[in-house]
């Protein structure tokens, strides 16, 4: 059973962790720089994360700049507030990334597209299927050594889906609970705690939508952001560069 958790919250947070700092605060939120050889890592250190849920970036960081430019309103992809569930919610949100990826989405505007970091030739190996069958395998392979009960495999789905699960508690969540530091956001997003111990700073939604290109999500003193102190690390090593001053709190 110990593997079993583990290799659970390694692939959680592994994934989590390169979603938000890669997708999210560099693909849609250009709110540091790199070199071409680290990006290019960090594609790879994505995919390798996320595993068979792995999400292209350049759809993400299309998405993401939709949500924050019609945040709640008609034209946000994934707003909790068009939906009775949360399901129905990831339902259009899935549609409307398919359409992204395969190049078939109308933008609302041209610029939501503008400097999204690209890899087509990984990207479309990372989208096959043949490295999705391979995670696949690998997900039963464990499964099947370490566990102590065949009721651990109902979390097989969820690695599967790690990302779009990612996605579905931050966007319901970080629309309809918790509290608001910003009330000037012009929108309904909240700071959903204790429930952002499991996100890594991602349900710090409504820090993040007063300030989109604040690289620390935690504005308060008992809120904290685990992803930018990774990044802070990664600056220090020179890997990353701060497109801003860094914020104090």
């Amino acid at each position: 059973m110990t593997v079993i958790i583990i290799f659970f919250a390694a692939h959680w947070f592994f994934s989590l962790l390169f979603q938000s700092m890669f997708h999210h605060r560099y693909a849609a939120h250009p709110m540091y720089t790199m070199s071409k050889r680290w990006e290019r890592a960090f594609f790879i250190l994505s995919f390798l994360a996320q595993g068979a849920s792995y999400l292209n970036p350049r759809t993400y960081a299309i998405m993401h700049r939709m949500h924050h430019a019609y945040s709640d309103d008609k034209g946000d992809p994934h707003t909790p507030h068009r939906h009775k569930t949360a399901v129905q919610m990831m339902l259009e949100t899935y549609r409307i990334y398919i359409a992204i990826l395969h190049y078939k989405f109308v933008l609302p505007d041209p610029k939501l597209a503008e400097n999204v970091p690209t890899w087509p030739a990984f990207e479309k190996f990372a989208d096959g299927w043949f490295p999705r069958v391979l995670f696949a395998g690998l997900y039963f392979g464990i499964y099947a050594t370490f566990a102590p009960s065949l009721w651990f495999f109902l979390l097989i789905p969820i690695h599967f889906e790690m990302g779009p699960v990612h996605g579905a508690i931050v966007n319901w969540c970080g629309h309809k609970y918790g509290y608001v530091n910003h009330r000037d956001t012009n929108d309904k997003s909240r700071n959903s705690l204790p429930i952002d111990l499991v996100t890594f700073g991602e349900l710090y939604q409504n820090n993040h939508h007063n300030a989109p290109n604040n690289p620390n999500f935690a504005h308060r003193w008992f809120e904290l952001d685990v992803v930018y102190l990774v990044m802070r690390l990664l600056q220090k090593l020179r890997v990353i560069t701060f497109n801003n001053p860094l914020p104090t709190r």
